[in-house]
């Protein structure tokens, strides 16, 4: 049975099952021998193009949703982190200023336009210094924009600490989907009570995760995170740039990278040698953290090279 022949049947089951269904256009009679040309002319009928037949097809089938999970936002709260319903603090108030020339990036308020400006990778030179702290923050922050959605992937494949922050259980993530071509994205993510954030977790540990990262496979997945909503805003939550090889894979891909420096504790020699791993970026903001309460201001924050 051709497949006009199939998608005639299921037009005709569907009628009888009391689906209304628009009008098909020319149609042979049932049981008439079509000729490839009256065929082919038939396919090109604008009322019946083959996507909508193919539709049809799988009408059936379920529709994959993202799984819903809760976190705990008065738990995250008292441990230190932004949240929506917090009164308001010092902590979010800084995290406004941060996001701000992100976000003018991400949506095209600048001079010359950023490829992928809305993947923001958030980094750091060596462990310890609150890189998780600071993507899961400004995640948050940037999910209280009215006109912004925002997904945080756990890109720290080796060592992922996003779902434990937020008190969430292990899920597969971004390694099964590189791994697996039959999964979706609706299949690993994480839509949580935050409004407009969603999770994607690091999923299960591979071998050759560095590849993986590095792989057309990931930047076809990136082009389609990227522009499937013009309004998502993507925060990677990526390996110490100075004990992995993962983060230098994944700046090439981003628009804008976030390199989380601990005060009174990294060094400038460190600092200079983690940022000269991500200069493939097109751009590069530190951030101050951990600064002394009495010393903390906005300048904490600061493009890198201006």
């Amino acid at each position: 049975m051709s497949l006009i022949e199939k998608a005639a049947k299921r037009l005709e089951e569907l009628k009888r099952a009391g689906i209304d269904v628009p009008a098909a256009g020319r149609r042979p009679s049932d049981g008439a021998r079509v000729s490839a040309a009256e065929e082919t002319s038939w396919v090109a009928e604008p009322l019946v193009p083959i996507a909508a037949a193919d539709a049809l097809f799988h009408a059936d089938a379920p529709a994959r949703r993202s799984r819903e999970v809760t976190i705990d936002l008065q738990r995250l709260a008292q441990v230190g982190y932004v949240t929506p319903d917090a009164p308001r603090s010092q902590l979010a108030d800084e995290f406004r200023v941060i996001k701000r020339p992100l976000l003018d990036n991400a949506r095209g308020r600048v001079a010359a336009p950023i490829r992928r400006a809305n993947l923001i990778m958030v980094t750091s030179s060596m462990p310890g210094e609150g890189k998780t702290f600071s993507a899961i923050n400004l995640a948050m922050s940037i999910a209280m924009e009215v006109d912004s959605r925002v997904l945080l992937i756990d890109a720290d494949v080796a060592r992922p600490a996003v779902l434990d922050r937020l008190g969430l259980a292990g899920s597969p993530g971004l390694l099964d989907l590189l791994t697996h071509p039959d999964l979706e994205m609706s299949d690993v993510l994480l839509k949580t009570n935050v409004d407009r954030l969603s999770v994607l977790p690091a999923g299960t540990a591979h071998a050759r995760a560095t590849e993986l990262l590095a792989s057309d496979g990931m930047s076809k997945l990136l082009d389609e995170i990227a522009t499937r909503y013009p309004d998502r805003i993507v925060i990677f939550d990526a390996p110490p740039l100075l004990l992995s090889t993962e983060s230098r894979a994944l700046a090439s891909q981003v628009g804008q990278v976030i390199m989380v420096v601990e005060a009174d504790r990294t060094t400038q020699n460190t600092v200079s040698n983690a940022l000269a791993m991500v200069e493939s970026c097109p751009v590069v903001l530190m951030l101050l953290n951990k600064v002394d309460a009495a010393q903390a201001s906005y300048g904490s924050y600061a493009p890198y090279g201006t």
